[in-house]
């Protein structure tokens, strides 16, 4: 399942699929195994209603919590962009040497985070991280020289404003692989399911030839896809862009 949410293309299809499945299901099956008497036409529009509304709701909700997830990965670029600015500034307190080894550190460091964003190939972001964690240990060991020798509140400073930098990038990743639960995506398919079955088993007429066995379903699936697409940063079209970050990187090197 964690496959199909980190391709909402592919979840798409299968998803449209599934959904005209069903309603053909309810439409041509259902219908001809357990007619519906009209007297019991209104408790099944209750039913209807009622099971499409649930999917709505739900919907509802798990579109809000992406959009959220979106909103706070953004948030978090920024302040990431923002502390590798400071330390920038910062490593003029240290001696002049380590200074300029913390710029020039900094300046590299600031393109991996750049690549990492616009990356999405499982190896190249592989071989991205890995060089991440070495200029991260690499920061981390000139900062405390910068510390050891200045053993004063200035040398302090240059040393907290690495860990902002080191955290802002934990804190960046933890959000980007902080997803809608699962079992969140099984409860939505399920309920849509059984809405699509409902749909298609009360349809009449010329609807359940034409139109109403492909509308629900390609707006239900679009939904989902849409969900999928924003809780997904390396996998959908909707991403965030590391304008700070990139705008950052040409102060620097300017």
């Amino acid at each position: 399942m964690t496959v199909f949410v980190d391709h909402p293309a592919v979840l798409f299809l299968v998803l449209l699929a599934l959904f005209v499945g069903a309603v053909a299901l309810g439409a041509f099956v259902l219908r001809r195994l357990a007619v519906l008497p009209e007297k019991d036409r209104e408790d099944f529009v209750i039913i209807q209603t009622s099971t499409l509304t649930l999917l709505a709701l739900l919907v509802g909700f798990s579109l809000s919590m992406a959009v959220n997830r979106y909103d706070l990965r953004k948030t978090l670029e920024e302040s990431e962009a923002n502390a590798i600015g400071t330390e920038y500034s910062r490593a003029d307190l240290a001696d002049a040497a380590t200074g300029e080894k913390i710029k020039s550190a900094l300046l590299r460091y600031t393109r991996l985070r750049l690549a990492n964003y616009r990356t999405r190939a499982p190896e190249e972001l592989a071989k991205i991280v890995r060089e991440t964690a070495n200029i991260e240990a690499e920061l981390w060991q000139l900062a405390t020289q910068a510390a050891n020798g200045q053993p004063t509140p200035i040398g302090a400073l240059v040393v907290a404003g690495m860990n902002d930098v080191l955290n802002s990038q934990d804190y960046s990743e933890a959000a980007r692989i902080n997803h809608i639960p699962l079992g969140a995506w099984y409860l939505m398919i399920i309920i849509a399911l059984l809405g699509c079955v409902v749909q298609g088993y009360g349809a009449k007429g010329s609807l359940r030839k034409g139109l109403l066995i492909t509308i629900l379903p390609a707006t239900v699936a679009l939904s989902l896809a849409l969900i999928a697409d924003i809780d997904s940063p390396k996998g959908g079209l909707i991403r965030v862009e590391p304008r700070d970050l990139t705008r950052l990187m040409q102060s620097l090197e300017s």
